[in-house]
């Protein structure tokens, strides 16, 4: 039945009858903060890359963790920047390092706030890949597995309640998820970056933390933007080795992966809204040329409206100042 008898301009009238009919929704409980922690004492500094992120000090980090706290975003996702480098990343799984602490401090205060951890090499490894290097420029999967578990255990020791192992080595779910199990950490979960794509969107992420290859390029283990079902073979293998929540990554020029992940699989979705797309934004905004406020809730209703039931974004603190506003 169509035009003149069906009118579907009625329901679009008021915002009352647009509320009424609304398909999806956005809660400040979809979000979750990404922050970087550093060592030192004292700092905070704003990353020019990322306008109004910051690097933080483990004694200044619970400055926005009071914030994180007040508007009710439930999780915050810990990136950090170690005091050593060396080339197997021997500081990531150091639980003297600061994201070690920062998960220690966070949960003194909020026990329950969301703790995540990320958990690779890239960061902590003198030569910027994300695992053990042979020849110079090839990541030995098999030989990174092992130094893998060693983080997803140091950090369930140091508190966090979610682990996120973002190597995308092949099998590193089932070696972290053993490892976690065996030290006796069988309630932490596992949040698996399942299809994470060799993308360009990260750019200003690996300036923030410092964590480019000094040589050679990822394409040899993150995945290739032109594949969706090779990402769907991904994410299958995640959760047959135990992970609790999957993830697509980037999101905005992934969302009909994100929406076949969704349709497909039975575990929930998160997507994380990386680097570049918040840059992006940004850069636009400040020269007048968007509506920032506008994009940003359209974006997020975007990764909803594709099935995520978690948003990882740069633009969580507005977005929940925004919802509440």
């Amino acid at each position: 039945m169509g035009f003149p008898i069906y009118r579907p301009r009625r329901l679009r009238a008021t915002e009352n009858l647009r509320s009424m009919i609304r398909e999806t929704t956005l809660s400040v409980t979809d979000l979750i903060y990404p922050l970087f922690v550093v060592p030192g004492k004292g700092i905070k500094k704003e990353i020019t890359s990322l306008p109004g992120n910051y690097q933080y000090s483990v004694d200044m980090v619970m400055e926005a963790i009071d914030q994180v706290a007040s508007l009710g975003i439930p999780a915050v996702l810990l990136f950090g920047l170690p005091s050593y480098k060396d080339a197997t990343g021997s500081s990531a799984w150091d639980d003297k390092e600061p994201v070690q602490m920062a998960s220690k401090a966070i949960k003194a205060k909020y026990p329950e706030l969301v703790v995540i951890t990320d958990a690779c090499l890239c960061e902590y490894t003198s030569h910027g890949h994300c695992g053990v290097l042979e020849n110079g420029c090839t990541v030995n999967n098999d030989a990174t597995l092992p130094l893998l578990a060693k983080i997803a255990v140091s950090h369930a020791r140091c508190g966090a309640d979610i682990i996120a192992p973002s190597n995308m080595m092949d099998g590193y779910v089932q070696a972290m998820r053993t490892a976690l199990d065996e030290a006796g950490f069988t309630n932490v979960a596992i949040m698996a970056y399942s299809a994470k794509f060799a993308s360009a969107f990260y750019g200003p992420f690996r300036a923030a933390a410092d964590s480019a290859p000094s040589k050679g390029d990822r394409k040899g283990y993150q995945m290739d933007p032109a594949n969706v079902r090779e990402a769907l073979r991904e994410v299958e293998l995640d959760i047959e080795e135990g992970a609790d929540i999957v993830m697509v990554k980037p999101a905005m020029a992934y969302l009909d992966v994100a929406t076949k992940v969704h349709e497909t699989f039975n575990r929930p979705l998160c997507v994380y809204n990386v680097s570049g797309e918040y840059a992006m934004v940004k850069a636009a905004a400040a020269n007048g040329w968007i509506d920032e406020k506008r994009i940003v809730m359209e974006t997020m209703l975007g990764f909803k409206r594709a099935g995520a039931k978690m948003i990882i974004t740069y633009h969580a603190l507005d977005v929940a100042k925004w919802l509440k506003a």
